[in-house]
């Protein structure tokens, strides 16, 4: 593991999207009890990516070297700081996080001393040599997640400009989206339909 670059870690370089989903499931959708943000809503088609696509594997072993060389962090620490880059939009599960934290430390990238019941995380001299090799990528990344946090933060300051939707029709309308998602994950070649039935419900509401 040791002296490996980042782009010969990443085990074929394909994307696991087991290192994007954290607590709040999928960008842009924080419904079905994953998170403090429920029923947000989409950020945009193709202006927020899935988090399961934003992260390929090892990428987030980068990120948190990055933070713990900022200052020592414990692991819940680390999901808190990305998540508040992001505007709340992306949270990796401590499943996630500290099998990532145990890797940095077995290729000697960290050392981890007992804090209470916690592990608090210092970057090692060939830590810093390893972040160093990436450092390009690692401030791509950073800026990636600051951008998605300042998008975030857009949208919610629209949303707080639009007129309350009552909480029934708010319900509704998710109740629909989730409806419309499953009947094209059933059959995908159904979009033409889905789109017509959702053209026709907003007609009758606008001659309502």
């Amino acid at each position: 593991m040791r002296g490996m670059r980042h782009s010969e870690s990443r085990c074929g370089g394909g994307y696991e999207d087991h290192y994007g989903v954290g607590r709040h499931g999928r960008w842009g959708k924080h419904r079905h009890g994953h998170g403090r943000h429920g029923g947000r809503g989409d950020m945009g088609s193709g202006d927020m990516m899935r988090a399961g696509r934003m992260l390929a594997q090892g990428d987030l072993r980068l990120l948190a070297l990055a933070l713990i060389a900022e200052q020592p962090r414990h692991g819940y620490e680390i999901i808190k700081v990305l998540e508040d880059k992001t505007g709340g939009w992306y949270a990796p599960s401590p499943g996630v996080v500290y099998p990532t934290l145990t890797y940095l430390e077995e290729a000697s990238y960290v050392t981890a001393q007992a804090d209470g019941a916690k592990k608090l995380y210092t970057i090692t001299a060939e830590g810093r040599a390893y972040l160093e090799e990436n450092r390009d990528f690692v401030d791509a990344l950073l800026e990636r997640l600051e951008a998605v946090g300042e998008r975030a933060q857009e949208y919610r300051n629209r949303d707080d400009d639009r007129p309350k939707v009552p909480r029934l029709v708010r319900s509704a309308l998710e109740n629909l989206r989730d409806v419309a998602e499953e009947r094209l994950k059933k059959d995908p070649d159904a979009e033409a339909k889905v789109v017509e039935i959702l053209a026709r419900a907003a007609g009758e509401l606008k001659k309502s």
